[in-house]
């Protein structure tokens, strides 16, 4: 069963969100905060596996709940929960680490499938939204960087294929391998450059120049990474 965090200041959004996700039968609402400070509570005392925090909220807002929730807990895995995609907050969430977005005018089928999908650890930005995310990303991060040594060259792919939006179901059957093993060179990689989330890795895939604007992947220069063992 999976246990869920709402924090919203509308209790009818609250509500409504319990109603859905508690029909879908996995999952059950341990906690509802009103404000991003109950939130923080919350969250410390119920370790729930999924957070879904409104961004506009009194008191503390999502953003900086957010912040304070991923510096105690890194592994908590919160969900932005947003009235309009262009918020600049969804940016500033992803970037302090939360897992992804939900709109809150999305269908019931999205946000339990985003939930289930968030306490597996995958990520929840429909492409179109992480086209934006990274173009921002990239214009405030212009410095050049160069692809770390410790990447064998399948997390390298793996790499790439996360910067193109892809989920792990996705990569496995670009790479022919089991989804598990897929979850295994992702966190290899998110260790390895330490990364909290599949956005930033994403991010760090144009950065490195694995995916071009047009999220499609970079032909490989002939001196690549080593090969895995």
């Amino acid at each position: 069963m999976i246990r869920a965090l709402v924090a919203d200041d509308q209790a009818l959004v609250r509500a409504g969100v319990r109603m859905m996700l508690e029909a879908a039968g996995d999952t059950e609402i341990c906690g509802e905060a009103a404000d991003g400070a109950q939130a923080v509570h919350l969250a410390e005392r119920l370790l729930p596996d999924v957070i879904l925090m409104d961004l506009r909220m009194p008191r503390v807002d999502g953003l900086e709940a957010t912040r304070r929730i991923l510096a105690a807990r890194p592994s908590a895995r919160i969900v932005v929960l947003t009235t309009f995609a262009e918020d600049d907050n969804v940016y500033g969430a992803l970037r302090a680490g939360a897992l992804g977005f939900l709109v809150k005018d999305d269908t019931p089928e999205r946000i339990v499938d985003a939930v289930r999908r968030a306490a597996q650890g995958e990520p929840l930005l429909a492409p179109s939204v992480l086209r934006r995310v990274v173009e921002r990303a990239l214009a405030a991060e212009r410095e050049a960087v160069s692809l770390p040594r410790g990447l064998t060259e399948r997390e390298v792919q793996v790499l790439t294929l996360v910067g193109m939006g892809l989920s792990n179901a996705e990569i496995g059957e670009r790479l022919r391998v089991g989804v598990t093993t897929v979850k295994s060179h992702v966190a290899a990689v998110m260790e390895k450059l330490e990364l909290r989330n599949r956005t930033q890795a994403a991010v760090v895939a144009h950065r490195l120049g694995l995916v071009d604007a047009g999220f499609r992947p970079v032909p490989p220069s002939p001196a690549g990474p080593g090969k895995d063992a």
